[in-house]
């Protein structure tokens, strides 16, 4: 089985460079040719979390290079803006019979799905890491990759690419890919989304009456739409159905991301496009065309924006705001 990745980053690079050291061959698609030239120099390395593996790397191209190759599995590795934007390219590339599988955060795999009906494979990853430097990772945690088909069930495409897969990272395949993604989603536009715009952890927003307050009226408008799209979100972190008492419950999330910095609270550090539009932007899109109100996901999605474009700063004050509406 042929695979490329494209976009080596975090993930991509933990995912690529574990499969190399079990002497899987894998290609990389890079942003550009010098750095293709980089990571061809320099190696790839991860530490942290799991077995520390350093391995060489020889077929990296800027992904204008891969025009005539066939690849029975591409992986999108990249931001979700970026995702879009290759996905076209990476299409070209598969092999009859082979499946574009995006990772990313929020519904990406929806919306490729709907471009580009029958290769797309949901997927999702818990993994968590960080890139150091181009071929540099640290793995934080023991995390694992989901993958399934978006019409549901468990296919022989799915489970050979998770064995496939498998020999480098733990992954995972589900009947229930689509619920799999909103419970993952319900996590991002609450844990995520609010510490970001709050410019803390959710440990640091939730104890304030404000914080939890819009943390529990998001994630039930957040779920409303999820059921009223006819998915059954499927059990990950937490049962995805809060119970009525929901303080152990809300606990458990802590315990697992409580104390993380946002991923997008970096993206604004960075001045980098954020995620938003696959996450509450996509909510409150979905609770249009569905007729399920969702004005907080509006709300918080426009926050997003305009911190974005330097109009707001991240603050407390921010949840304050949205819950007044």
């Amino acid at each position: 089985m042929r695979l490329l990745i494209i976009g080596v980053g975090a993930l991509g690079g933990v995912i690529g460079a574990r499969l190399l050291a079990r002497g899987v061959p894998v290609a990389f698609a890079a942003r550009d040719a010098s750095s293709a030239a980089a990571l061809v120099s320099a190696g790839l390395q991860v530490t942290g979390v799991g077995e520390e593996v350093a391995t060489g790397v020889s077929e990296v191209r800027a992904l204008a290079g891969w025009s005539r190759a066939a690849f029975d599995l591409v992986v999108l590795a990249t931001k979700a803006d970026d995702a879009l934007a290759v996905a076209s390219h990476g299409v070209e590339l598969l092999a009859p019979g082979g499946a574009l599988l995006p990772i990313q955060n929020g519904a990406v795999a929806q919306v490729l799905a709907r471009r580009h009906p029958g290769v797309i494979l949901g997927g999702l990853s818990n993994l968590g890491a960080t890139m150091l430097a181009p071929g540099r990772y640290q793995q934080r945690n023991a995390g694992h990759i989901l993958i399934g088909e978006l019409a549901g069930g468990v296919t022989e495409r799915a489970a050979r690419m998770a064995s496939f897969l498998g020999t480098g990272i733990e992954t995972r395949t589900t009947p229930n890919m689509s619920g799999a993604i909103w419970s993952k989603l319900l996590l991002n536009c609450t844990v995520t989304t609010l510490g970001a715009v709050a410019g803390t952890t959710m440990r640091g927003y939730i104890a304030s009456p404000e914080g939890r307050a819009l943390f529990d009226r998001t994630y039930d408008e957040t779920l409303a739409v999820a059921s009223a799209s006819g998915v059954r979100p499927e059990r990950m972190l937490v049962d995805p159905i809060p119970p009525a008492d929901r303080d152990a419950w809300i606990e458990q999330i802590l315990s697992a991301y409580g104390d993380l910095q946002p991923s997008m609270h970096q993206d604004f550090e960075r001045r980098r496009p954020t995620e938003i539009e696959f996450i509450n932007g996509y909510v409150a899109r979905q609770g249009v065309e569905l007729g399920v109100p969702a004005p907080l996901n509006a709300a918080i999605a426009d926050t997003v924006r305009a911190i974005s474009r330097g109009e707001m700063t991240p603050s407390l004050e921010n949840l304050r705001r949205i819950l007044r509406g």
